[in-house]
C-alpha cells in the first residue's frame, strides 16, 4: 500500500489558494457535469489515483451515470457524450499533455463552437486547476479514498 508523503493542507495558504479556484469554478458558467468529466479525464491521464477516485465519486453523487463514468477514458469511442462534452474532453487532453504546438486550432475551434468566451475561460481554468491538483496528488502520493475515510 502506498503511503502519503505530505498534504497540501500542511500549508493552509496554498490550500486556500487552490480552493479559491474551485469556488470560482463551482460558480462559473461551465456545466457541472462537464467540470467533473474534465477533472476525471485529466486525472486519469496524469495517473492521480486520489483525484480519479474523488471525482468519480463526486460525479456519481451529482447524478452522473456509471455508463458515462466507465467510458470517460474511451470517450471518443463511446456514444454517451454530447458534442460539447467531447469538445471539452478533447481540449482537456491537449491542454493536459501540451505538445510542441500547444493546443491545436482544430481542438480550440471546436471548443469555441460550443462555449462562449466566459465559459471557455472557466473550462481552461478547470483544466489548469485539476492539473495542478494532480501534481500535488502524484508528488505527495495522496492515497485514493483517503478523503472519504478521513471524516
Amino acid at each position: 500500500m502506498m503511503n502519503a508523503r505530505l498534504s497540501i493542507e500542511a500549508d493552509p495558504d496554498a490550500y486556500t489558494a487552490m480552493v479559491g479556484l474551485e469556488k470560482y469554478l463551482n460558480q462559473s458558467t461551465l456545466p457541472k457535469a462537464t467540470l467533473e468529466l474534465v477533472k476525471l479525464r485529466a486525472s486519469q491521464m496524469n495517473g492521480c489515483g486520489f483525484c480519479v477516485d474523488m471525482h468519480s465519486h463526486d460525479a456519481k453523487a451529482a447524478g452522473e451515470t456509471d455508463e458515462r463514468l466507465f467510458s470517460v477514458v474511451t470517450w471518443r469511442e463511446a456514444p454517451f457524450f454530447t458534442s460539447a462534452e467531447q469538445a471539452a474532453l478533447a481540449l482537456t487532453e491537449e491542454a493536459t499533455r501540451l505538445g510542441p504546438e500547444g493546443v491545436s486550432d482544430e481542438v480550440w475551434n471546436e471548443a469555441c463552437r460550443h462555449y462562449d468566451d466566459r465559459t471557455l475561460v472557466a473550462l481552461v481554468t478547470a483544466i489548469a486547476t485539476i492539473n495542478a491538483w494532480n501534481r500535488f496528488g502524484v508528488t505527495f502520493r495522496s492515497v485514493a479514498g483517503s478523503h472519504r475515510t478521513a471524516d
